[in-house]
Formats: C-alpha cells, sequence, structure tokens
C-alpha cells in the first residue's frame, strides 16, 4: 500500500527552500516544488511508519528554522 501527503509552506525569501532537496530513499520520496511563495512537499512512503518518519523529519527542521528565526 502506497501512503501520500503533501505539505505546504510559506517561504517568500526562499530562505527554507534552500534547507531541503528532493530526496529517494528506499521506503519514501520527497519532491519539493515552488508554487508562488509557497513550497510543496510531495511525500509518497510505502507504509505508514516510513510516511510518519518522514513527515517528522520535515517538521523538525521547520520547528529548527522557526526557533532560529526568532533568536
Amino acid at each position: 500500500m502506497n501512503f501520500f501527503a503533501t505539505i505546504e509552506v510559506d517561504d517568500p525569501e526562499g530562505i527554507i527552500e534552500k534547507l531541503f532537496k528532493d530526496e529517494k530513499g528506499d521506503r519514501s520520496s520527497t519532491t519539493i516544488t515552488k508554487k508562488d511563495e509557497k513550497l510543496v512537499f510531495t511525500i509518497k512512503a510505502n507504509d505508514s511508519v516510513a510516511l510518519r518518519a518522514t513527515l517528522n523529519s520535515i517538521t523538525k527542521l521547520f520547528t529548527v528554522y522557526e526557533n532560529m528565526a526568532s533568536d
């Protein structure tokens, strides 16, 4: 069974875009596209555990960026 998720994040300055790159692993892949001033993360995973791990990795980096930007 395949699982899919999409995350959109505002990135008017393009800073977040520099933190990420497309990735392909054995159990999941992430594609990043720019749409106006937003980044769109499209995740495809072979199972729910891989989907959750990928989502956690992405949101952890969002949290680090958010904390650094607020300092």
